[in-house]
């Protein structure tokens, strides 16, 4: 597993970004492979499908990630046109959480908005956020589609959760929440493209 390294220089973590992303595994919901073009494309399908449904996409992440969150709503919004939300609402969150404690904060809101054929995308740069996984299993629930991004170690427990989802063999956690900026950036271009063949 790549690590933090010692050289911070920037073409030293260029090239371990470069190396990252250029070496990050996608799997699908029953485990199998899938190289990085099919992946991604295994994640433009997914949402496209959400958009002819006229679903609604959520996009979920603590911290850091709430913040590729957020930025990945705005493109999927403005670029992709769906119909894309965050649910870090400070008021509606702080409720759920407090009513139903952190862990389910999000799954509580998803158990109320989402429908079936309509998207998640939870971002975790370990894997392991609580909240966030129990989202995953509530959409999954509600027959939803659900699209990991974590990082960290391999057997991350969210890793298990999603159709798709995307790993990147890092601790680093700068490198992994731009990876999963990178990716999901990625996607909304295809859209913008015009690319969702």
């Amino acid at each position: 597993m790549a690590s933090n390294s010692s050289d911070l220089s920037l073409a030293a973590r260029l090239a371990q970004f470069g190396s990252l992303v250029g070496n990050c595994e996608i799997r699908g919901r029953d485990g199998a492979a899938l190289d990085l073009d099919r992946g991604i494309k295994a994640i433009v399908d997914a949402l496209a499908r959400v958009r002819e449904s006229q679903g609604s996409v959520y996009v979920i992440g603590n911290g850091g990630s709430a913040g590729i969150a957020g930025h990945a709503t705005t493109d999927f919004v403005n670029v992709a046109k769906l119909r894309a939300f965050t649910l870090h609402d400070a008021p509606l969150l702080t409720c759920m959480a407090n009513d139903y404690g952190y862990d389910n904060a999000f799954a509580r809101l998803l158990k109320q908005m989402a429908k079936p054929g309509d998207a998640l995308v939870a971002i975790s740069s370990s894997g392991r956020s609580p909240n966030i996984r129990n989202a995953a299993t509530q959409v999954r629930e509600s027959g939803g589609t659900v699209i990991t991004l974590s990082g960290f170690a391999a057997d991350n427990p969210l890793r298990l959760l999603g159709d798709v989802n995307v790993w990147l063999d890092s601790t680093d956690y700068g490198l992994v929440e731009i990876g999963h900026q990178f990716v999901l950036h990625n996607v909304a271009d295809r859209f913008g493209a015009g690319r969702l063949g």
